[in-house]
């Protein structure tokens, strides 16, 4: 049965048949002519010179048709991989430095890609690897960021004097010296931010085909962003014409940022097909993509909150080292610096933010976005300060914050460290998830907890993030090197059916079904007759792909501006027909009327008749119906909210057990309930898992990655979880078109702070005041026998 199911339904997701029923198209099942394996060698260590590389013994084993270094690279002209975001600090513009997709002289990491093997199938390209011997003079690596800041440290770029890439600031430092000088109260906190890896369901993947024919590139890629992708590696890595580069990314398994830079293996597999004359496929392992998938995190901070004698913030103050690694990554320098300074000033009023950031260079691998990107650091940071605050001078940790936040009246706030927050309602989500989680009832709930021998402590945290990533006006200034607005493309069938082209990528958010939505909202046509196509750089206009919760934020706008222009272009159509003026002309629910008659004519009607241009005063109105738009924003959007966790701890076992979770968020105008919860229900989830388990470790003096596999590295399971209890409210967004403001990542922004809050309220009594993530049954044994001392009042 045909149903127009508009904004504010929950349908079943249109891309679940085909998952569930095991009909996805994913890059590892495509399988082309001819097509032959290709498989990495990677260095072993940390820190290298490459003194040569023998591929002999290689080259003559069975099956193995080529074996190309960086060397090879560079005699073919083919180019490094850019970076799309560079950054400006105190010392001027960021040391910007080479990064070869196979490493040219150096190694700078364990997994940096030496060189590629080529064979007939993946089992002969995997034992020519091996085969290849490397002859390497081992250097001494930097690993940690304490080390990195020392004096005289070895140079992970020898024309990069000491480790900095960019020393950063935002800020006015004078205002912020000017609240420490006689606060009633200085709350301090050392903390490390712990390095992630994202672990998308599916590993990277990448096939391309030449045809020399045509001198046709085809890259199918688990790409995020292929547009991008075709953008950056044509132009910049291999110098191949635009309209000669086709990027098709399909069905993709989960991103989370991981898969939204240029990575390496796209360009050498493309630039490989044409040298083999066959198409080449490269599959990620999972041991291979936790040495070679961009890293998230990983940073160290010392931060201060300076405060009057009745608990409000007048001044923070926060210093950090952020980990790069041993490339500058497509986005990394923005991560660290603009998506998370701006961010400090969280949902509350304090007047004078002074940031510093020392983005640091390690032989570790290339730290970039991971799913929040910059934005649960800087929350981590505020709210931690907040309850060490709260402690110290005796106020509950619920009215410090009430205290302190942005009133909804007053929006548009403007804050000290460069954002303007549009709309908003803080406290409207800090008391409802205090009414949700009953933070009242609580010391009755840790009285029956300690009764049975457990440990039971309460967090919360309030944020506010900035997502739909543009304006481009703002994104330019900031060191964006590329535009940051959407397109979409709403082509109209003569039967009345709907074919929406879009720029963005669907790796699992819903889009095929919100898209659907919005037009079925705008056009009033059946959900069953629109098709959503996206990921394939030959058949959608350019786009800027799915990154920072701007699918429906700027994707979305941009749809619904394409629709606006159908009915637009409608209207002229049936004021023809009807003979009447096109200002007469109204459009509702699916159907063309002139105001104050009978007279009208249906949305499929005017479609046809847009292909059947009889008498059509051609001069005026031209045949067919598509329309095509871009969006760009005037401002970022502000989703925020409040998060409350409960936790357990077993102080026989040190295991931490999350017992309750609340959530209460503005996300804007909500397009689909049943989508956004299953978005912020996933971004808890991942925030759980950095609170908790999850942990990237590397041995600070070989450089080699301890926690390589699911064995070593925890991911959070199902059973590690408890009922959530996760709910909306929402202001709409002042300035998107249709209110909304992004829900993909606020999850991962709120969650980690509100464990661990939980973590140390459960500790406190033992004179704990900090325990770093993860809370492993190691370190809350640990805290609880030595105690980290009470942060002091001043």
């Amino acid at each position: 049965m045909s149903e127009v199911i508009g904004i504010g339904a929950a349908p079943r997701r249109k891309e679940d048949l085909r998952f569930l029923t095991g009909r996805g198209n994913y890059v590892a099942d495509i399988k082309r002519p001819g097509m032959v394996a290709a498989v990495f060698v990677r260095s072993p260590h940390a820190h290298a010179r490459i003194k040569s590389v023998d591929a002999g013994a290689a080259l003559a084993m069975p099956g193995v048709m080529a074996i190309f270094n960086g060397e090879d690279l560079k005699a073919a002209g083919v180019g490094g991989l850019p970076c799309g975001w560079g950054i400006t600090g105190k010392d001027g513009a960021m040391k910007e430095q080479p990064h070869p997709a196979l490493a040219q002289g150096k190694v700078r990491y364990v997994g940096d890609a030496v060189a590629v093997v080529i064979a007939e199938t993946v089992e002969q390209a995997r034992d020519a690897a091996d085969a290849v011997a490397v002859d390497y003079e081992v250097l001494t690596p930097i690993i940690n960021l304490a080390d990195a800041i020392k004096p005289g440290a070895p140079l992970v770029f020898d024309d990069v004097p000491g480790y900095l890439c960019c020393d950063w600031e935002l800020g006015d430092k004078a205002a912020t010296e000017a609240a420490f000088a006689e606060p009633a109260h200085i709350a301090r906190i050392n903390l490390v931010n712990n390095r992630l890896v994202g672990n998308p369901m599916e590993p990277r993947a990448a096939i391309a085909e030449y045809n020399p024919a045509t001198g046709h590139y085809t890259l199918w890629s688990t790409s995020q962003f292929p547009h991008v992708v075709r953008l950056l590696m044509g132009i910049f890595v291999l110098g191949i014409p635009q309209q000669k580069l086709r990027v098709v990314a399909p069905d993709v398994g989960g991103g989370f940022g991981v898969k939204q830079f240029h990575y390496a293996e796209e360009a050498v597999v493309t630039w490989a097909a044409a040298k083999v004359g066959r198409p080449v496929k490269w599959v990620c392992d999972r041991a291979e993509g936790f040495v070679s998938d961009a890293h998230g995190r990983d940073h160290v901070t010392e931060a201060a909150l300076a405060l009057d004698e009745h608990g409000k913030f007048l001044g923070l103050r926060v210093e950090t080292i952020a980990n790069l690694g041993g490339y500058i990554s497509t986005f990394g320098p923005n991560i660290p610096t603009n998506l998370y300074g701006p961010l400090l000033a969280g949902v509350y009023t304090t007047p004078a933010i002074y940031c510093e950031v020392k983005v640091v260079f390690t032989n570790t691998v290339p730290v970039d976005a991971y799913r929040g990107a910059g934005r649960p650091e800087a929350t981590f940071v505020l709210e931690r300060l907040v309850d060490i605050a709260a402690t110290q001078i005796g106020l509950d940790k619920a009215e410090i914050r009430r205290r302190n936040m942005i009133a909804k009246e007053a929006y548009p706030y403007q804050t000290p460290v460069m954002v303007q927050y549009d709309s908003g309602d803080p406290k409207g989500c800090l008391e409802r998830s205090l009414e949700i989680a009953d933070w009242a009832g609580f010391p009755a709930r840790k009285a029956a907890s300690a009764k049975s021998g457990k440990l039971r402590g309460i967090g919360l945290s309030t944020y506010v993030e900035a997502c739909g990533l543009a304006p481009s006006r703002i994104a330019g200034r900031l060191g964006a090197r590329g535009g940051l607005y959407e397109s979409a493309t709403v082509r109209v069938h003569p039967t009345g059916q709907i074919t929406v082209l879009i720029g963005t990528h669907n790796h699992g958010q819903g889009h095929e079904t919100t898209f659907a939505q919005i037009v079925c909202e705008k056009l009033g046509v059946p959900f069953e007759n629109i098709d959503i196509v996206y990921g394939d750089t030959d058949k959608v206009q350019f786009g800027m792909g799915t990154y920072g919760s701007r699918s429906l934020v700027v994707g979305g706008a941009a749809l619904a501006k394409a629709s606006d222009k159908v009915v637009a272009k409608g209207k002229k159509i049936a004021a023809h027909l009807l003979e009447a003026s096109d200002q007469d002309i109204t459009f509702e629910t699916g159907v063309f009327s002139v105001a104050g008659t009978d007279r009208s004519k249906t949305f499929a009607e005017i479609a046809l008749a847009a292909y059947v241009p009889h008498d059509y005063p051609l001069e005026v109105l031209e045949p067919g119906l598509e329309e095509q738009a871009y969006y760009d924003p005037v401002n970022f959007t502000f989703p925020g909210g409040a998060h409350i966790a409960e936790v357990e701890i077993d102080p026989e076992t040190c295991i931490v057990k999350l017992v309750n979770y609340t959530a209460v968020d503005d996300v804007g105008t909500v397009i689909n309930p049943m989508i956004v919860e299953g978005q912020l229900h996933g971004g808890i989830v991942q925030g759980i898992g950095q609170a908790l388990f999850e942990n990237c470790v590397y041995d600070s003096g070989s450089g080699q990655l301890l926690s390589g596999s699911f064995m070593d590295y925890c991911m959070p399971r199902a059973d590690n979880l408890p009922k959530m209890t996760i709910e909306t409210h929402s202001t709409p967004c002042a300035h998107t078109p249709m209110g909304v403001k992004g829900c993909g990542e606020v999850g991962t922004i709120g969650s980690p702070a509100a464990v661990m809050n939980a973590v140390v309220d459960a500790l406190a009594h033992l004179g704990v005041s900090h325990v770093d993530m993860p809370a492993t049954a190691n370190r809350i044994w640990r805290a609880m026998q030595s105690g980290s001392l009470p942060q002091a009042a001043e």
